[in-house]
């Protein structure tokens, strides 16, 4: 056989393309090509990270091979979060959804390429799936079913092209969730204190026994291994620094997740308003949502020293959250508590937690930084409820999940019209209308989004959310001033969120503030270890204003590719350098995207951002250089 030049061997292979990529090329073929290239840069890079390679990526498929099917999916699921965050800062018209199947199944190898039914079975696995989804099949299914902490609904038997038999097929759901589908369906875990039939009483009892297993691991917990500080990824803050993991959903019911996942927002909201604490951002930490590492690795990754974590389970009125606080350096549960309550003194919960965390910590820091933002007792959970759905919606991006985010925090308002948070939420909701163009009448949502954050200042709101919504209608009305002093509010009582520390860089960028701009986006790059691409971008855009220009070019060429702007600041960062034939790639690459590019629109544009014209003139300058004319 060795002389065949091929071998056969098991593989997880990984089959995606592009749902409606010739819509997407007929409607503009340079922004799509532009885009799959920016996409197609992340896959590689998450395979690479899941242990896999990538086989082949002809126009819009992209083929990967993985040795272990686990690797794949986690993979797949990665790809499909990244991907969908990214297309939340696109027009919806624009947005770029693969699909993926994954199958496990023998391959011939040969000169590092590979062909067969387990490449082939893959590929029409893909056709079924949906835009933004995965499809795997039943032999794959076999090996990830009580591997990873996802949920899949049967599909059946599927006849596909060029296969004999049919392919057993499932659709992964991206969150925790059960098996549907087939006969081994579970039935759906009922809370212990719903108590309303002999079979409820039952499974009432099972879930006692099962609750007091898991205490009891609560109360004599197994060893965990130490972190190390030599291997810490960051240098530990000279503070306390904590990460709130995502809490678990154990409500027996998956469509509660945005439930528990609001619970951990929420806590991670409150423990930042305190300047003596150091916090890891929401965005990093659910970095770790499902996954099995260790708190000595997630603790060495994010360069923490304390790890809060928990499980929420829901049901109608009442509400169970389990908490604990472990010292990853000395392996100790430092604390741990539940709480039974009615779910209408949900705040009551988060601000118990908050203080007990916070006073283990170290009673100073809640002395001499608690800045208290009051919240009364809900009068309508499902007010509150809706706010909740509403920013899941609000957080997927695009005209439609805006429309429909809008009808949800108004809903809230019919249940509720004093519920402050309801009326910043619903003028997000216009604001964006406004910043996106989704709607012609630009001015009167603008206008819309400013009489709604007045009104939840009216009734006594006075949150670091406010400030920074306040600080962005200012900043949209072209009063920098006014957006400063907003956000510098909102940075005092907030202090640890790294969009609040990010974007107030992006404002001293844009006041002439440049070489200020940059220690505040360092610093949100510390507090959000797996920062979005924006934030290389933004240090570029500082280090090219204070004449940085090498050190521009190094961390958008390590870190900003995949941002907006890449090309432009490459293109005059080089235009100062005096490396013209770098800077003409880059040239070539504006004017692709841009061919009625001119220096004196780009101009025009610029006045109406930057306060300094003397940043201005540099930006001209360097793009001249560079070739633009």
């Amino acid at each position: 056989m060795a002389e065949e030049g091929f071998k056969r061997k098991l593989s997880a292979i990984l089959s995606a393309d592009v749902a409606g990529y010739s819509r997407l090329m007929a409607a503009d073929e340079a922004a799509t090509v532009k885009t799959l290239g920016t996409y197609k840069e992340v896959m590689s890079t998450l395979i690479m990270q899941h242990r896999g390679r990538v086989i082949d990526s002809p126009g819009d498929n992209l083929l990967a091979e993985f040795t272990s099917v686990v690797d794949a999916v986690q993979c797949g699921v990665s790809v499909q979060k990244e991907l969908q965050a990214r297309n939340a800062e696109l027009p919806e018209k624009r947005r770029m959804e693969f699909r993926i199947g994954i199958n496990l199944g023998d391959v011939i190898e040969e000169q590092g390429r590979i062909y067969g039914d387990g490449v082939n079975i893959a590929a029409r696995l893909e056709a079924l799936a949906e835009p933004g989804g995965i499809c795997v099949s039943k032999t794959a299914f076999d090996h990830i079913e009580s591997k990873l902490p996802l949920g899949y609904q049967y599909l059946g038997e599927q006849t596909v092209k060029n296969i004999a038999k049919p392919v057993g097929a499932y659709r992964v759901v991206m969150e925790p969730r059960v098996t549907v589908g087939e006969e081994r369906a579970e039935a759906k875990v009922l809370p212990f204190w719903r108590r309303k039939s002999a079979i409820a009483g039952a499974m009432a009892v099972l879930v006692v026994i099962l609750g007091v297993a898991v205490w009891s691991v609560y109360l004599r917990p197994p060893p965990i291994e130490p972190a190390s500080v030599e291997k810490m990824a960051y240098p530990l803050p000279d503070k306390p620094s904590i990460a709130v993991l995502p809490f678990v959903n154990l409500s027996g019911d998956p469509e509660q997740e945005y439930f528990a996942d609001a619970i951990s927002d929420n806590i991670t909201t409150e423990l930042s308003r305190f300047e003596h604490l150091f916090v890891i951002a929401r965005h990093s930490a659910f970095v770790y949502k499902g996954s099995k590492k260790t708190v000595r690795q997630i603790s060495q990754e994010l360069g923490v020293r304390y790890l809060l974590e928990g499980s929420v389970q829901r049901s109608e009125e009442q509400v169970r959250i389990n908490v604990q606080l472990i010292d990853a350096l000395s392996g100790k549960h430092v604390w741990a508590e539940k709480f039974d309550r009615n779910i209408s003194n949900i705040f009551a919960i988060q601000d118990e937690i908050t203080q007990t965390v916070v006073g283990t910590l170290g009673e100073k820091i809640w002395q001499a930084s608690a800045k208290a933002v009051t919240k009364k007792p809900l009068s309508d959970f499902k007010a509150w409820d809706y706010i909740l759905k509403g920013r899941v919606h609000l957080q997927r991006g695009g005209k439609q999940e805006n429309a429909t985010a809008r009808v949800l925090y108004e809903k809230a308002l019919e249940l509720d019209p004093e519920l402050s948070d309801a009326y910043i939420n619903l003028a997000w909701t216009y604001y964006l209308d406004w910043r996106w163009e989704y709607v012609d009448a630009k001015s009167e949502a603008l206008d819309k989004a400013e009489a709604l954050a007045k009104k939840a200042a009216a009734f006594g709101e006075n949150s670091a959310g406010l400030q920074f919504l306040v600080s962005r209608i200012a900043l949209g009305r072209g009063r920098h001033e006014q957006a400063l002093a907003h956000h510098e509010r909102a940075l005092e009582l907030n202090p640890n969120d790294a969009e609040l520390n990010a974007t107030y860089g992006f404002l001293l960028i844009y006041a002439g503030r440049s070489e200020e701009s940059l220690l505040w986006i360092q610093k949100a790059m510390r507090l959000n270890p797996y920062y979005p691409a924006i934030y290389p971008t933004l240090m570029a855009i500082g280090y090219y204003l204070t004449k940085r220009n090498r050190e521009a070019v190094e961390i958008l060429v390590r870190e900003g590719k995949l941002s907006v702007g890449y090309h432009q600041l490459l293109a005059m960062s080089y235009g100062q350098l005096g490396l013209l034939d770098e800077a003409q790639v880059h040239v070539k690459e504006i004017l692709k995207m841009n061919p009625q590019f001119t220096l004196s629109e780009f101009r025009a544009y610029a006045q109406k951002i930057y306060k300094n014209e003397t940043d201005i003139e540099h930006i001209i300058d360097g793009l001249r250089k560079a070739g633009l004319k």
